[in-house]
């Protein structure tokens, strides 16, 4: 990549900055209220403004639904001013939206930018995850191997005892077997209430205490992890889950043949350059809250970029119009 390549690239990081920002102020105005769909709608708007904005020519391939199911950035969606590159765009512009209707921590406003085609399309199904960081011991845990066994192997590899393996799992009646089966292997579990996207990115970020994370979530929660990842290192390996033939059927219309396929990290998000932004709407571990002050607001953003293998963390105040 020559130096014209990676200044075009930063600018574009710092766009997807600002989408994030936009709609995660644009949610916080309404954290506590107990009105999911508002706080939604308002992080979709002012997304969308944002992103129609930028230099490109954008396309949504993970967004809030099928355009006939959802009035709001929708896949199949062109954003952008029609100019610049050609851009493939993975959103949640409000992950947590009953975190942010009960004003509980970890909601975020998130986004992914790669070129054409270096986004998995994945269905609105779910999807078994297994999720891990860079550092030693990553390449030896398997998607199909048991909870426990994983934690035992991962121990091994970084010369600890399973006690010390701490194991992110979405709270969740689904997952009691699991749960059971990291704690039967000696692993701490730490439970999350929501947000799976935010649950993967722990375990690149050795603060948090978080090895792994393993469990079942949304297919498209899935891409967007996967674009943290591929940004910093690690492993992630997903499948679709399937629970009636109607996701059958939209998987299908958008080219799932193999319903068995077993996707690692760089087929989740194949993109030679990836840009990941999560910019907080509610306090949390990743990142604070958006803060109103007298005539400003302050957000704090994440920004992680594989071009130059980058992990920024932004603080920003803007004054009020």
């Amino acid at each position: 990549m020559n130096a014209t390549e990676a200044a075009a690239l930063r600018g574009l990081a710092m766009e997807a900055v600002r989408a994030c920002e936009d709609g995660a102020v644009a949610a916080a105005r309404l954290a506590g209220r107990g009105d999911e769909k508002a706080a939604d709608q308002a992080a979709v708007d002012a997304m969308r403004t944002a992103l129609n904005q930028i230099e490109m020519r954008g396309r949504i391939v993970i967004g809030e639904g099928e355009r006939d199911e959802a009035p709001m950035l929708y896949i199949g969606e062109e954003v952008g001013t029609g100019n610049g590159p050609e851009v493939d765009i993975a959103l949640d512009p409000l992950e947590g939206t009953t975190l942010t209707a009960k004003a509980m921590p970890n909601a975020l406003a998130v986004l992914a930018f790669a070129p054409r085609g270096g986004l998995l399309h994945a269905p609105d199904t779910y999807m078994d995850k297994i999720a891990i960081g860079p550092g030693p011991g990553n390449e030896v845990v398997d998607l199909d191997a048991s909870p426990a066994e994983n934690v035992r192997k991962l121990a091994q590899a970084r010369g600890v005892t399973p006690n010390d393996i701490t194991v992110c799992v979405l709270d969740r009646p689904r997952h009691a077997d699991i749960i059971a089966s990291l704690r039967e292997a000696g692993a701490r579990v730490n439970l999350i209430s929501d947000g799976d996207v935010a649950g993967v990115i722990y375990t690149t970020r050795p603060a948090t205490g978080i090895d792994l994370y393993i469990g079942q979530g949304g297919a498209p929660e899935g891409v967007l992890a996967a674009a943290a990842l591929r940004c910093v290192g690690g492993r992630m390996q997903g499948r679709l889950v399937f629970r009636n033939d109607e996701e059958i059927a939209r998987a299908e219309r958008i080219g799932v043949t193999d319903r068995d396929r077993r996707y690692e990290l760089n087929e989740l998000a194949s993109g030679d350059w990836v840009i990941f932004a999560a910019t907080g709407v509610t306090r949390g571990a990743l990142v604070g809250a958006v803060a109103h002050e007298e005539g400003a607001q302050c957000t704090q953003t994440l920004l992680m970029t594989s071009f130059d293998r980058s992990v920024r963390e932004i603080a920003s105040r803007r004054l009020s119009e």
